[in-house]
């Protein structure tokens, strides 16, 4: 079974960090260095069904749908990922950690079957890593300390 695994340092507080991953109209901002996707729907409740929609491509509709399974507040969110009709569901983990420099962030996605799962991991993770160590930073340099969106930055619409 393919999986992805990526681990980012960040120099900013677990309680921004998780502000940035879980704030729907945030959450375009880091991703917009992949396919943009926007939460659709998106609490961190479990049991709360939602949405990633972005833009379709030959192949893919441009629709994940998702179940949040666990919540911890600015330690850990788990949910399913279903990215076509009729497929199993793979699985996202996203843990933070405090460090003496900020935040520890692991994103870890499993479930993936198959040659076509595999192909699909591949995929994915270049995406993801490029999403968290491009887009993540810059996201959270527009965030002040409680994570909100500095004006400068909201008046921009983002980097």
């Amino acid at each position: 079974m393919a999986e992805i695994n990526i681990v980012c340092d960040y120099p900013h507080s677990p309680r921004k960090v998780w502000r940035a991953v879980t704030e729907p109209e945030l959450i375009p901002r880091w991703t917009s260095t992949g396919k943009g996707a926007r939460a659709v729907g998106f609490r961190p409740e479990v049991g709360n069904r939602f949405q990633f929609v972005a833009k379709p491509m030959p192949g893919w509709r441009g629709i994940v749908d998702c179940e949040v399974l666990e919540v911890r507040a600015e330690e850990l969110l788990r949910y399913t990922w279903v990215g076509a009709e009729g497929e199993a569901p793979s699985y996202v983990r996203y843990q933070l950690e405090p460090t003496p420099e900020g935040t520890r962030f692991t994103y870890h996605h499993t479930g993936f079957t198959g040659i076509g799962g595999f192909a699909m991991a591949k995929m994915l993770g270049s995406i993801r890593k490029k999403m968290l160590t491009v887009g993540m930073p810059a996201l959270l340099a527009d965030l002040d300390e409680t994570g909100a969106l500095r004006r400068d930055a909201a008046e921009q619409g983002g980097r």
